[in-house]
């Protein structure tokens, strides 16, 4: 069944809203033969179904279509250094159901990855879908990633990874096109979607165990030509007498090191608690903190020019002094024209946003005008 520009067309309908023939021909100025056409090949893919007619002006009430968000789902599958969630998604992106877990990233893929197809599997049966209904399979980790292959390359926090072939382990359990991601990419692609729908141009800066940055420019996921775009935790700190790069510097870990000083042992996740209980000495460290990521921040606002840096990561939501320290160094650095409208704001996408972006992944590149015209071509 070859309908050319099916692929096109179905953009078209993405946005959910039902629409008669009538009301497709008038859109798209094509002929009424071409706009059955194209609804037939998708109607075959499953992504097109009537609902309902309109009001009738004296003849038959005409048939109305709607893109069919409950066809198929994806699953998205988000790995921190600490923490795993994995959910179900449908086609427009909403998560259905989740799950997430205390993790140890160091303990290796086969141990990590099978967790998380288990899970993945339970819940697609919770959900009354089997592995026939998957669209695709997105997954976040937290290290550099390259794209085109799903490997990751050289992870300084996850030992055992290098080189991993994610997609070939996950597909050997449920067959469906896995992508994989670094961890910030994806929680930039959920942060814009749940709460900046309208910013094309959005820095997500993420705080944690490590420190790495998402860019979306003109709306679209910059990954640059491997996939290492946003790596801004090994960038070096000017005037750092040892070098010391800005995750050394400024992430969980180093500001629970500088806090251990004092002869008590702080780990990261006391950080936190120490910042809300009032501790001078914690206070003072995250804010510190906050400065040098600020520094390296307001370079990426010079160069990138954002309208929004969302601070994200365990450390980035939960210690308002880091954001207060990112600020004060931006506003101080950049330039009036970059920071005038310049929005500087804690994430508020919660712990489904790396899931959300790990579904969203997926939903934009299984449900392009390309991929469409390629699955429609794939079933003559």
């Amino acid at each position: 069944m070859i309908a050319a520009g099916a692929g096109e067309f179905f953009q078209l309908m993405r946005d959910g809203r039902p629409r008669t023939r009538a009301e497709l021909v008038d859109e798209t100025g094509l002929a009424r033969t071409s706009v059955v056409n194209r609804l037939a090949a998708l109607s075959a893919l499953g992504l097109v179904t009537p609902t309902g007619t309109s009001a009738s002006s004296g003849g038959r009430p005409a048939a109305r279509l709607l893109f069919d968000r409950t066809s198929r789902v994806c699953i998205g599958i988000d790995l921190g250094a600490t923490h795993g969630s994995v959910g179900i998604l449908d086609l427009s992106g909403d998560v259905l159901t989740e799950e997430s877990r205390v993790l140890d990233i160091a303990d290796g893929p086969s141990v990590i990855l099978t967790w998380a197809l288990d899970t993945a599997e339970r819940l697609l049966a919770a959900t009354g879908r089997d592995p026939g209904h998957l669209l695709g399979i997105g997954v976040g980790v937290p290290g550099p990633v390259e794209h085109s292959t799903g490997r990751p390359i050289r992870p300084p926090i996850m030992p055992g990874w290098d080189g991993f072939d994610i997609p070939a382990f996950v597909q050997r359990r449920l067959n469906a096109p896995v992508l994989v991601d670094n961890d910030v990419n994806l929680l930039a692609l959920g942060e814009r979607a749940t709460r900046w729908p309208g910013v094309d141009d959005l820095l997500f800066i993420k705080v944690a165990t490590g420190i790495g940055a998402g860019i979306i420019l003109g709306g679209e996921l910059q990954r640059g030509a491997r996939g290492s775009a946003g790596d801004i935790g090994h960038v070096q700190i000017p005037g750092v007498a040892d070098d010391r790069d800005l995750e050394a510097m400024a992430s969980g870990p180093a500001i629970a090191a500088e806090l251990s000083q004092d002869g008590t042992t702080v780990g990261a996740s006391d950080v936190i608690d120490r910042v809300r209980t009032g501790d001078p000495s914690a206070i003072a460290a995250a804010r510190e903190a906050g400065r040098v990521i600020g520094k390296v921040t307001a370079a990426c606002v010079s160069i990138l020019n954002p309208s929004v840096v969302v601070i994200g990561g365990q450390l980035g939501v939960n210690v308002q002094e880091i954001i207060a320290g990112v600020r004060e160094v931006v506003y101080q650095r950049s330039i009036p024209l970059a920071t005038q409208h310049l929005s500087i704001v804690p994430a508020e996408g919660g712990s489904s946003a790396g899931i959300h972006g790990a579904g969203l992944m997926v939903l934009n590149e299984r449900l392009s005008a390309v991929a469409i015209d390629e699955q429609i071509a794939g079933l003559d």
